[in-house]
């Protein structure tokens, strides 16, 4: 009788049927190694796996363990009983460059009469070897991936291809796509790019969608990375902007975003002559400086009380696990609680199990690792679990971690530098090689004032030859910060990593922008 009870207990697991306490019965005890208090609640932080190939998107599986998509293309299943990882797929026309590769995921709801496995990746076709953005639905049998059909593709880039999937509560599939590094693609609406799309599991056009025969939901989007739908059916995204106003959305059938003639909120003179003029949507909320927000994840459990009715948010640039409080409606953000910063890199992906439990993958071994990363063990899919007192290791009691929040830093050319280019040029002005070019000893940097200040007013566009190599990387412009900052950030520039040049006065920005 037991191991008759042991196989339904394996069965309702696959059929995803299984209770909360089973869920708890199955999954292996894994060592704590940090902790957090909140005001009632005290977590635990555990890690359940390492070493991966930078996890892009992870997923809650009916049958009580993880999904997993790796960039450079494979698509596995992590048992959470036992640690083990099964590969389940490796997509041989992936295309990885930089933030191309395999990226968005998403199971069907309901995996026992449709067992679909939905994946987005990047792949090069044709006689010219056009870069293409595919969603392809694959089909779960006997623990593996089979029968690829691809369902619609768009046109791709090695940045900005958006890429998460995920269903809405009526069963349709939602598609956020990239603008392809296209200005002009996020506003046309006979372009899929830039856009969130909505999609029937065989790849047709819903007949209830707001546009007669398009795929298209929404659109003015530059760069999404997080998509979730939360128990009312409402839909959130994250979305990279670029020198700023990175943003959180609230998404609704035939609403424009704005981007590119918009970014966040509708505060530029400009920008409110367009939106009085044409309709425009707001964001929920926008950072500025940017923080890169990914992946995104309604927390509805009462497992942790402080967390309920929040968008759990995991950062880039930000390297933290961001907690974003709702109002009762979903319509409003009135709080964030920032955790974990600095302490596990790049966050990636995050996923709720039923029973409140939450995963968050790390990616610290993508193309562009911050300080201090990768770790030997990264990339991680980290388990957050509301513990006992009673369960914290000795020789975490000593150094239990309280709360949580931003931290106020001076405004001074180092932070300034931080905030807005070391993500890119890194802390030591060594740029990134063939991507980045770098500030330590570049001839724009300790020349001519004019040549640096032009760069970084006005931004950059097409190739440039830096210390003999070339780069082709677009760079924002920064008129936006103010004459006293610029003058800040750009004498740090010329004044660090044995740049000796002379330092830049707020006099001599001001006089620069008359020009």
């Amino acid at each position: 009788m037991r191991h008759k009870a042991i196989a339904a207990l394996f069965f309702a697991a696959l059929v995803g049927c299984v209770s909360s306490r089973d869920q708890e019965v199955i999954r292996k005890e894994y060592p704590i190694e940090s902790t957090l208090e909140l005001g009632t609640s005290v977590l635990g932080v555990s890690v359940v796996a390492d070493s991966l190939d930078v996890p892009w998107d992870i997923a809650w599986g009916a049958d009580g363990s993880i999904w997993m998509t790796e960039l450079k293309g494979t698509v596995s299943r992590l048992d959470l009983s036992t640690g083990e990882k099964h590969e389940l797929l490796k997509i041989e026309d992936v295309w990885h460059k930089r933030t191309a590769g395999l990226l968005g995921m998403a199971l069907h709801p309901d995996m026992e009469r449709h067992p679909y496995v939905f994946v987005n990746y990047t792949a090069r076709e044709g006689k010219d070897s056009v870069i293409v953005s595919k969603l392809v639905r694959y089909t779960y049998k006997a623990d593996t991936l089979t029968n690829a059909k691809t369902l619609l593709q768009v046109e791709g880039n090695t940045g900005h291809n958006g890429a998460r999937v995920a269903f809405t509560n009526d069963g349709k599939l939602l598609w956020a796509t990239g603008d392809a590094v296209k200005d002009g693609y996020a506003q046309d609406s006979t372009i899929l790019n830039g856009k969130i799309l909505r999609i029937n599991i065989d790849g047709s056009v819903p007949k209830d969608n707001p546009i007669k025969g398009s795929y298209v939901w929404a659109w003015g989007f530059r760069n999404m990375q997080g998509l979730a739908v939360a128990s009312d059916g409402q839909i959130y995204t994250s979305e990279h902007g670029d020198a700023i106003e990175d943003e959180i959305n609230l998404v609704k059938p035939l609403q424009n975003y704005g981007w590119p003639e918009i970014e966040g909120f509708h505060d530029k003179d400009k920008e409110k002559t367009i939106a009085a003029k044409y309709q425009r949507t707001e964001p929920l909320k926008s950072w500025t400086p940017t923080i890169a927000p990914a992946g995104i994840a309604m927390y509805e459990s009462d497992a942790i009380p402080e967390w309920k009715n929040a968008i759990l948010l995991g950062t880039l640039k930000g390297k933290s696990l961001r907690v974003l409080k709702l109002n009762a409606t979903g319509t409003a953000i009135t709080s964030e609680e920032i955790f974990w910063e600095n302490q596990y890199g790049r966050l990636r992906d995050i996923c709720v199990s039923p029973t409140g439990d939450i995963y968050v993958a790390t990616s610290n071994r993508d193309w562009n690792p911050s300080p201090g990363f990768p770790k030997e063990n990264d990339d991680r899919i980290l388990l957050i679990r509301k513990i006992k007192k009673s369960e914290i290791p000795a020789q975490l009691l000593a150094s239990n971690t309280k709360g949580g929040g931003a931290v106020t830093q001076e405004v001074t050319g180092a932070t300034l530098y931080s905030q807005y280019c070391s993500s890119c040029h890194k802390d030591d002005g060594a740029g990134v090689a063939g991507t980045f070019p770098p500030l330590q000893g570049a001839e724009q940097v300790t020349g001519d004032k004019a040549v640096l200040m032009n760069i970084v007013l006005n931004g950059l566009s097409g190739p440039i030859v830096v210390k003999g190599s070339k780069y082709d990387q677009a760079m924002p412009a920064f008129s936006f910060l103010k004459d006293e900052e610029l003058a800040s950030i750009l004498t740090y520039i010329r004044s660090s990593w044995g740049n000796s040049a002379s330092a830049v006065s707020t006099d001599e920005v001001q006089s620069f922008r008359k020009k």
